[in-house]
């Protein structure tokens, strides 16, 4: 390998569990999640507004390249779908970041479930089985940023075994697995 060029990043791969099965994100994966992510409620931890089909396609045209345009960033984005029926509830993520040494070694983790799929623990299971895979992988921390009161949000962090720091990152609470 050449001294200008990164090591590849993991590239996500499809992923079950009793539940779910998460897909690598694609484009198409937008015309379903338009409408599960419609909910203004979904941005009152997040900010922003739901987005349009347009925007979304956009959107996952960018996160389905795995990386970042620059290479500095590994991106591995997986829709949620319920096994029982079939539906899309929600997305998984994880940026990637390398140590100096090249190789991937943190995975900053986010999770949205669509508000009609919300408290049946899919955001959990989810986010557990990507951890899993990220570990897997040879990621050796795993944090996610939290916007204080979001009791939700910080279940699934304690369930990933991440706990609170004292860092806070454009108003939200870091959480990792090394306790930084």
């Amino acid at each position: 390998m050449s001294a200008h060029r990164s090591p590849r990043w993991p590239a996500a791969v499809p992923l079950t569990t009793p539940r779910l099965t998460l897909e690598p994100l694609r484009v198409d994966h937008a015309r379903e999640a338009v409408s599960v992510f419609a909910d203004v409620r979904l941005h009152t931890w997040t900010g922003g507004t739901p987005s349009s089909l347009a925007q979304l396609e956009a959107r996952y045209g960018r996160q389905s390249a795995g990386r970042s345009p620059d290479g500095t960033q590994g991106w591995l984005n997986w829709m949620l779908r319920r096994n029982a029926d079939g539906q899309l509830i929600g997305t998984v993520q994880a940026t990637l970041y390398r140590t100096a040494a090249g190789a991937a070694s943190e995975a900053s983790v986010a999770w949205v479930v669509g508000t009609d799929y919300q408290n049946e623990g899919y955001a959990r299971e989810g986010a557990l089985a990507m951890a899993s895979w990220l570990r897997a992988q040879g990621v050796t921390e795993v944090a996610a940023n939290i916007r204080p009161g979001h009791g939700a949000s910080t279940a699934v962090a304690r369930a990933l075994g991440l706990k609170a720091s004292a860092q806070v990152v454009e108003g939200e609470v870091r959480w990792s697995d090394s306790g930084t």
